[in-house]
């Protein structure tokens, strides 16, 4: 099935360090992640249940993001599922950051 990358850009400022933000790109939640100078970016809905993964703690030392709802953590890096009762992994999405700002590319089937 073909693909098509759809971007947001936005200022690297706007994103609080150790915090998560939802963006949405071409309809897709996106929870973006700062820690330090590097930006994570994943699915936003948790796998387990229909929660705002943005809303969660994020864990900078781990590199990880918890749900608010059940306490489910995440890999930002992979997106892996790391406790239950999460057992599926969210979407990771690439990010890159220049001149002080971050786009997100999000890869879509048509």
């Amino acid at each position: 099935m073909p693909t098509e990358t759809l971007t947001e850009t936005i200022p690297l400022d706007d994103l609080v360090p150790g915090a998560a933000r939802k963006i949405v790109v071409g309809g897709i939640p996106v929870a973006l992640v700062r820690i330090d100078d590097d930006v994570y970016a994943i699915g936003d809905i948790c796998s387990h249940a229909h929660v705002s993964l943005s809303e969660g703690e994020v864990w900078a030392d781990e590199r990880e993001i918890e749900c608010p709802k059940h306490g489910s953590t995440f890999s930002l890096e992979t997106g892996e599922a790391l406790t239950l009762p999460a057992t599926q992994p969210v979407p990771v999405f690439r990010t890159e950051v220049a001149d002080g700002m971050v786009t997100v590319y999000v890869e879509v089937g048509r």
